[in-house]
């Protein structure tokens, strides 16, 4: 195995291990404080659901740049396509933007939420408001996958 394959793949596992270690933090934060609202409110999982679910996101964009990635090498059959070390590198340096916006935006949007869950708790009706917060913090972690997306899959040419 080349050097170049070397930084590819570890491009592939840093993109998805920091975007999902950001996810996995924000689920934690905002899984707390919805534990925390079903316990004296059961019925209001439906209201709280969305806020709960939504710092996963960022785990999602991580593992797609690391999919394509991994299809762009051939690396699940087909003609593999052995990448220089500099196309390598090239690779690695691309997937910061996912890499970095999903572990500090998931933490983030996890807090955010988590505020959001305790605002619908108090106040049911506006239950769907922080959710608009929530998605703006989405927004950079959006940003971030498709410039590391675009940068792999038009930016770098392999093989």
């Amino acid at each position: 195995m080349g050097i170049g394959l070397m930084y590819a793949i570890a491009g592939a596992a840093v993109a998805c291990f920091l975007a999902g270690t950001g996810s996995a933090i924000g689920l934690g934060i905002t899984g707390r404080s919805a534990a925390g609202v079903l316990a004296e409110d059961p019925e209001k999982f439906g209201r709280i659901f969305l806020l709960a679910v939504l710092p996963s996101t960022q785990g999602f964009y991580g593992f797609v740049v690391s999919l394509f990635i991994i299809l762009k090498l051939g690396l699940l059959g087909g003609a593999r396509h052995l990448p220089t070390a500099v196309q390598g590198l090239q690779i690695l340096l691309a997937v910061l933007p996912v890499a970095i916006v999903g572990l500090t935006s998931g933490i983030q949007q996890g807090k955010v939420c988590a505020a959001g869950v305790e605002m619908a708790a108090k106040q049911p009706e506006a239950s769907m408001k922080p959710v608009i917060y929530g998605v703006m913090v989405e927004t950079y972690a959006v940003l971030g996958f498709l410039v590391s997306f675009l940068i792999i899959m038009l930016g770098i040419e392999v093989g």
